[in-house]
C-alpha cells in the first residue's frame, strides 16, 4: 500500500534530478534491494450514509430511492465514495498482478446477507462517444462573468473576528482578476485504480445493495485462477459498518443553527461542511477551528490524517458532540431565514485497517515479502438541508428548553418528498 505522505511525494518530484541520483547512492545497500510490495492487494471501502428529515417511508422512500439510484438491483461500483441515499455501501477491488482483471469471487460471511459469496469481475471498456461536427466555435476567451464566495469556520453562534475571508473572481473582455483564495486542506487521493486489470464489485453482473444493518465480521476468503490460497482474512467489529450519524438541531439561521449527535461508535475523529447563498454570494463554511473552506475533507482519511488534523484543530475530536453554525451567515437579506436551499455535510472518520500475510515482523531487520495486503476502510457520513428540522430537538426553545408551538410555514420531509415526486 502506498502510505506516504502527498505533500511530501510533491517535493521529492522538484528535487533536481542530480541530487536524487546522490541521494540513490548514498542509501544502504538493503534499502537499494528492498522487495517491492504485495502482488495481491485488496480494497475494501464501507460507507454508512444518512439523510437526516427523510424519514423511512415505506413504499414511498423505496420509490424515492429508486428514482436516485439507490434501488435493491442499481447499486453501482463507486458509491461508497459517494453515496446517494441512507444505507449502507460496499466496494471491493481486487488488483492482483499475477492475473490482472481476471474474475475472481469474495466468500463473504453470512451476516453480510448477500449470500455466500460476491463475484469480483474486471470493469467493461467504457464506449467511445462519437464526437460531434459543427459544435460553436470559440475565441479562446472566458466569457464576462462574476463570482464571489464567502468563507467562515469554527462552531459558535457568533461570526469570529477576521471573517469571512473573500475570494472574488471576475472576467472582463477576456481578462480575468482574482482576488483572494480558498485555501484548505484536500483528502489525499488513494483510491484503488479500478482499469481493465482490477475485478470489482459491484459489477454488472451483481448490482445488489447491502442491506440495511448487514455486517460484514467474520471469515472472508478470496478464491480465482492465480490468487494466492492464502487469501483469507478475518474482520472484527472496529472494522464493520459504522452507525448511522443520529443528527439533531435546533435554532435557525438568523439566530445560529446548533447541531447535535449521538457519538459514532468507532469514530476517529468528526467533520462538518455546509454551504448556500447569501444573495448573490456563494457561502461556505466549516466546523474547523482554521481558516480552512473544507471542501475537500468529507472522504476517507489515514488513521495518521485524522490524528494530526485533529491535533491542528482542523477536525473535531471523537468525545465532541456538538457544533453551532453561526448566526445570519446563512440568512437572507435583513435576517430573513434563506438557507432552506442550503447543504450540510458531515463524516465521522472510522478507523482504517491493514492485514498482510504473512504478518509484519516485530523485528524491523527481519527480511518481509507479504503476498497479499488488505485495506479496509470504513467512514459514516450525514447530509441534511440546513432549513429543514431534522431532528429530535425541532419541537424544543433553545433558551428555555420548553416547546415550541408547531411551524406551520415548512413543509414536513415527507409533503416534501411527495411533492418532489408529484403524489
Amino acid at each position: 500500500m502506498d502510505t506516504r505522505d502527498p505533500t511530501m511525494h510533491d517535493r521529492r518530484r522538484r528535487l533536481p534530478a542530480a541530487l536524487l541520483a546522490t541521494l540513490a547512492l548514498s542509501l544502504p545497500a538493503a534499502s537499494q534491494t528492498a522487495k517491492p510490495g504485495p502482488e495481491t492487494l485488496l480494497y475494501i471501502d464501507l460507507a454508512t450514509h444518512a439523510m437526516p428529515g427523510m424519514p423511512d417511508m415505506g413504499g414511498l422512500g423505496k420509490l424515492a430511492m429508486g428514482m436516485f439510484g439507490g434501488g435493491r438491483n442499481n447499486n453501482a461500483y463507486g458509491m461508497a465514495k459517494h453515496p446517494a441515499m441512507p444505507g449502507q455501501y460496499m466496494d471491493v477491488t481486487l488488483r492482483n498482478a499475477l492475473n490482472p482483471g481476471a474474475p475472481a469471487a469474495d466468500a463473504v460471511p453470512p451476516g453480510l446477507r448477500l449470500g455466500n459469496s460476491l463475484p469480483l469481475l474486471a470493469p467493461r471498456p467504457a464506449k467511445q462517444e462519437p464526437v460531434e461536427r459543427g459544435l460553436p466555435q470559440f475565441d479562446g476567451r472566458p466569457p464576462d462573468a462574476a463570482a464571489r464566495i464567502l468563507v467562515y469556520w469554527g462552531c459558535g453562534a457568533e461570526v469570529r473576528p477576521g471573517q469571512p475571508k473573500v475570494f472574488e473572481v471576475s472576467s472582463k473582455d477576456g481578462k480575468v482578476t482574482v482576488s483572494g483564495s480558498l485555501d484548505g486542506r484536500y483528502a489525499p487521493d488513494r483510491d484503488p485504480r479500478t482499469g481493465p486489470d482490477a475485478a470489482l464489485w459491484p459489477n454488472e453482473k451483481d448490482r445488489r445493495s447491502v442491506p440495511d444493518g448487514a455486517s460484514i465480521a467474520g471469515e472472508h476468503r478470496i478464491t480465482g485462477e492465480r490468487v494466492p490460497e492464502s487469501l483469507k482474512f478475518a474482520l472484527g467489529e472496529a472494522q464493520d459498518f459504522m452507525p448511522k450519524i443520529a443528527l439533531e438541531r435546533s435554532g435557525d439561521a438568523a439566530a445560529g443553527i446548533a447541531l447535535r449527535w449521538q457519538p459514532v461508535k468507532h469514530a476517529r475523529g468528526y467533520f462538518l461542511h455546509a454551504m448556500g447563498m447569501q444573495g448573490d454570494a456563494l457561502v461556505l463554511w466549516s466546523s474547523s477551528e482554521t481558516a480552512d473552506a473544507g471542501m475537500g475533507l468529507v472522504d476517507y482519511l489515514p488513521n495518521a490524517t485524522v490524528d494530526k488534523w485533529i491535533r491542528e484543530k482542523v477536525l473535531l475530536a471523537p468525545a465532541t458532540t456538538a457544533c453551532t453554525i453561526p448566526k445570519g451567515i446563512f440568512a437572507g437579506q435583513d435576517g430573513a431565514q434563506g438557507a432552506m436551499g442550503g447543504m450540510l455535510q458531515m463524516i465521522a472518520y472510522g478507523p482504517e485497517t491493514h492485514l498482510a500475510w504473512p504478518p509484519k515482523p516485530e523485528d524491523p531487520k527481519a527480511p518481509w515479502d507479504p503476498e497479499w495486503n488488505v485495506r479496509v476502510r470504513t467512514k459514516s457520513t450525514a447530509m441534511a438541508m440546513l432549513g429543514m428540522d431534522f431532528g429530535a430537538m425541532q419541537g424544543r426553545d433553545d433558551a428555555t428548553g420548553e416547546a415550541e408551538a408547531p411551524r406551520q410555514d415548512k413543509p414536513s420531509a415527507k409533503k416534501l418528498l411527495k411533492g418532489m415526486l408529484g403524489l
